[in-house]
């Protein structure tokens, strides 16, 4: 990554266009590499200028990548954005494996944190006691539950939390599946010492239906709650949760290897920062878990569109190579069966900050892979298997893509925004800063600030040692700022008809 003076970054030395740090006047002369360019326009922060003269019908290089083509000339110190660059991306491709030269990262020494050691051997980074409705009518029922077993919640359970959706009920084919699927991987997720699974009767994905997905179970660990079946379901709930919390209560925190965290990444509320702080500071994380044996998801297929040959040529084989085109081109079929535009993105919020086509945000988002090889790629619910750098398909949607990395079994998931967000997942979710002002504006929300990498010229590798840290922190009870607030969040992937 090239970088020059403070006020704005060029990222690739064939790069054609530099990225504004800060606002940068008309008129401001700066040199770029040698090259004097003085600015015909102002350029906003996060956003991109031309530092050699781009012709109507030229690529415009950004990350070394074309982000698009030029729809006029474009002079040099000009602004480049939506009226004046677009996306040259096609639909359906076709791809060739080219992994020469990609080598996965070295070991290093093993790293540790306090955790749950389940009895299945799975690592829980939290000791919470769950309530899974199978279907959303009993939804206010399990927030009652919720709330009078947090009255009585014995020390060593962390949080009494019913994660409410709206499905169960009313879904055919796969959409039915994707809720049995993910409501079954919650229910077997390490972070839950105890699961209550509150069902209604007569729906479709009832606990009789569920069992099959859920597999065995320790009788001790989930307990079946079907609301018809008795005359007072509270009175019912309250007794089960009362052994639940027992249950879960005999767990205490012991030394972990590191090797057994499952981190889910994803981004959210992208701007033209975001591809140069705070993603780049998630990737060199994932290749130093990756380097001490541990598991990191990447997620939100729509934005690896016009990135994905990267991610392609990194995988460690031919047969994941070939998984990750039908990751891609399954993706793009959805889209185009529900006569969507695949390249309807970036969003606006994306574009105020500074990404202008749909190459741009996914170079960007892609930057939280790293280098390491790709090991495995998940359907969506599909459960980890393979350790190192693993493809999940599920949307760009936060709260879906979020809940997806969790239902494979990210006991944690880091969150980069230039925007901002409040919102939880299952599991702790790390909010990550790609700019200081936002850090600084929504302090509730922010748990890391990448954006020192800019302001206090943080070292990219600094910057990512403390992440880690503060990951080994966070799985070993320190809480973020969402749990802080009592935010839990869950979102079933919804595709199909409603009945």
């Amino acid at each position: 990554m090239e970088t020059y003076m403070q006020d704005f970054i060029k990222i690739n030395v064939n790069d054609n266009v530099a990225v504004a740090l800060k606002p940068i006047a008309k008129g401001t002369t700066v040199d770029v590499a040698g090259t004097t360019v003085t600015m015909v326009e102002d350029i906003p922060q996060g956003h991109k200028f031309v530092i050699k003269a781009i012709k109507k019908g030229d690529p415009v290089i950004k990350y070394g990548f074309r982000i698009g083509f030029a729809q006029a000339d474009i002079p040099v110190g000009a602004w480049v954005h939506t009226h004046n660059l677009k996306t040259g991306l096609g639909e359906l491709l076709e791809y060739t494996y080219e992994p020469e030269g990609h080598k996965d990262v070295e070991p290093t020494e093993a790293a540790y944190f306090d955790g749950y050691m389940r009895e299945n051997g799975k690592v829980g980074v939290r000791n919470e006691v769950w309530i899974i409705p199978t279907v959303g009518c009993v939804n206010s029922i399990a927030r009652a539950i919720e709330a009078t077993a947090r009255a009585e919640k014995p020390e060593g359970v962390d949080e009494v939390v019913a994660f409410t959706h709206p499905y169960g009920c009313s879904q055919t084919t796969e959409d039915q599946e994707n809720t049995r699927k993910v409501l079954a991987d919650l229910i077997n997720h390490p972070n839950a010492g105890a699961v209550l699974v509150l069902g209604l009767g007569c729906e479709n994905s009832r606990i009789e239906v569920l069992k099959d997905y859920i597999g065995e179970v320790n009788p001790d660990r989930v307990k079946f709650l079907q609301v018809q079946d008795v005359a007072n379901e509270q009175e019912e709930a309250a007794k089960i949760m009362k052994e639940l919390m027992a249950y879960a209560a005999n767990f205490k925190r012991e030394k972990v290897n590191a090797k057994e965290l499952i981190i889910g990444m994803k981004c959210g509320g992208s701007d033209g920062l975001s591809g140069i702080t705070a993603n780049p500071t998630v990737g060199l994380f994932s290749d130093m878990l990756v380097s001490k044996g541990g598991t990191t998801i990447l997620t939100e297929v729509p934005e690896m569109f016009g990135a994905e040959t990267i991610l392609m040529n990194r995988c460690a084989n031919k047969e994941l190579f070939e998984k990750t085109v039908h990751l891609i081109n399954d993706f793009k079929e959805y889209f185009i069966k529900n006569g969507q535009e695949i390249y309807e993105n970036p969003s606006p919020g994306n574009k105020d900050g500074g990404i202008t086509t749909l190459e741009d945000k996914s170079l960007g988002c892609t930057q939280k892979s790293g280098s390491s090889l790709v090991k495995g790629v998940l359907a969506y619910a599909e459960p980890v298997n393979t350790k190192g750098l693993n493809l999940l398909s599920a949307p760009g949607n936060d709260l879906v893509a979020a809940t997806a990395c969790a239902a494979s079994g990210a006991q944690m998931v880091l969150f980069t925004t230039g925007r901002g967000t409040p919102f939880a997942s299952p599991v702790p979710t790390v909010k990550i800063a790609t700019n200081s002002r936002l850090a600084g504006n929504k302090s509730n929300w922010i748990d890391f600030n990448a954006g020192r990498i800019v302001t206090d010229d943080l070292p990219l590798e600094d910057a990512a040692k403390e992440l880690f840290q503060l990951v080994l922190d966070v799985a070993s009870g320190k809480k973020v700022k969402a749990e802080i607030a009592g935010f839990h969040d869950l979102a079933i992937f919804k595709q199909g008809v409603t009945l």
